[in-house]
């Protein structure tokens, strides 16, 4: 055992307030998030985001507007992270660069919050009675005790055991949720025997295969899941079109339900990678495919595929779920990995004939081209964890 890791997850319960409790919960939020406005226009005005600073400019006021102590901090706590955030994506590039329109609509206005976004409690303004199902809970009404909630008994148990921190309330399409911390305990994470390469794409969602080239890969297809949302897409571009009433309501009703599938479907994946890993008692060695969307040229029809797929989210379940089983997880140059022979090591664009084809011009090494690019991910990743961890 080389290290350990403090693994953060987010429990996520509904809660089930009255119509009086909802009242005083969506009043609360409208006024906590009228104030982080406030607070982020002081900092647009000033130039100021650190907390503490902005603390000293802001708190008053907002003590004035009838917000409790706690809950004044965590407006101005939110808003300091928020200005943060937007800076470091400045500074990245992630917004264009300096000429580009979105750059300079985000840089020549204030930050603003929606009417309902997520508001963070702490244990002074929010109590858990997990016995009795029920919540204690600041609001500009006063405290609401009592106010429902319901989960299943695996996040009951996981917010009993390991709930720390902060809880955030949110409303969506009407319901009321809290999303409650949890930190697990330290794993140890174990040297590994070799390292599974994970190839993301769009045509296979994932295609994993080791270095060494014995046996044939797992190939884990974006058929189904790109026919769903293809027929969605087709579904919203007709709602749209029609701009009824009862088409509108439709719309509301279906936004959610292409994300909830493919979230369940990235689930799937990253649980049968790791458990793939876990039985071997190999490391997982994945893409770093950061800012894939501005460097990636395809034609027009893939265009929307690429810009709707779900590679982020998969990327981040596998890398919890390997922390939670305590296996290794390197990130690793992805630069041509579908153009070099897993077998030679020669690199060429003509090694790749067909999208599902990979046939090596140097040594006539043939293979299926995502598991070939799965094998040299996963040799990058013996090498980079050598580097990471030489003695």
């Amino acid at each position: 055992m080389i290290k350990c890791s403090i693994v953060k997850l987010v429990v996520q319960v509904k809660l089930l307030p009255t119509p009086e409790q909802a009242a005083a919960l969506e009043a609360t939020l409208r006024e906590c998030n009228q104030a982080a406005d406030l607070v982020a226009r002081t900092a647009f005005t000033t130039g100021i985001i650190r907390e503490y600073d902005l603390r000293k400019q802001t708190y008053t006021a907002l003590k004035e507007r009838g917000l409790g102590a706690q809950a004044a901090q965590h407006v101005i706590k939110k808003v300091a992270a928020a200005c943060t955030t937007l800076k470091a994506n400045l500074r990245a590039g992630n917004l264009g660069p300096p000429t580009s329109p979105r750059r300079i609509r985000a840089m020549s206005k204030p930050i603003t919050f929606r009417p309902h976004a997520a508001q963070p409690y702490d244990d002074r303004c929010l109590s858990w009675q997990l016995q009795a199902g029920t919540v204690s809970i600041w609001t500009t009404a006063g405290r609401l005790r009592g106010v429902a909630f319901t989960c299943s008994d695996r996040q009951l148990a996981m917010l009993s055991a390991h709930r720390r921190g902060e809880s955030d309330l949110l409303v969506r399409d009407g319901r009321w949720f809290l999303i409650a911390t949890c930190d697990l305990p330290d794993v140890p994470v174990a040297d590994p025997d070799g390292f599974l390469g994970v190839d993301l794409g769009i045509a296979n969602i994932a295609t994993t295969a080791t270095a060494t080239a014995t046996g044939e890969g797992t190939r884990h297809t974006g058929r189904g899941l790109n026919a769903v949302r293809h027929r969605n897409r087709e579904l919203r571009r007709r709602l749209q079109a029609k701009n009824t009433k009862s088409a509108r309501r439709l719309l509301k009703k279906r936004r959610r339900t292409e994300a909830r599938f493919a979230a369940d479907t990235n689930h799937v994946i990253a649980k049968a990678i790791v458990t793939e890993a876990e039985r071997t008692g190999r490391g997982i060695a994945l893409e770093d495919l950061q800012g894939i969307r501005d460097r990636v040229r395809l034609r027009k029809p893939q265009r929307v595929t690429l810009h709707s797929w779900s590679f982020h989210q998969l990327g981040s379940f596998i890398a919890y779920k390997s922390r939670r089983a305590g296996i290794a997880l390197v990130h690793v140059d992805p630069a041509y990995t579908s153009q070099q022979c897993s077998h030679c090591g020669h690199t060429d664009r003509a090694n790749r004939p067909g999208q599902a084809l990979f046939s090596c011009t140097s040594c006539g090494f043939a293979e299926h081209a995502d598991v070939n690019a799965a094998r040299n991910i996963a040799a990058r990743g013996v090498v980079g964890w050598a580097v990471s961890h030489a003695a």
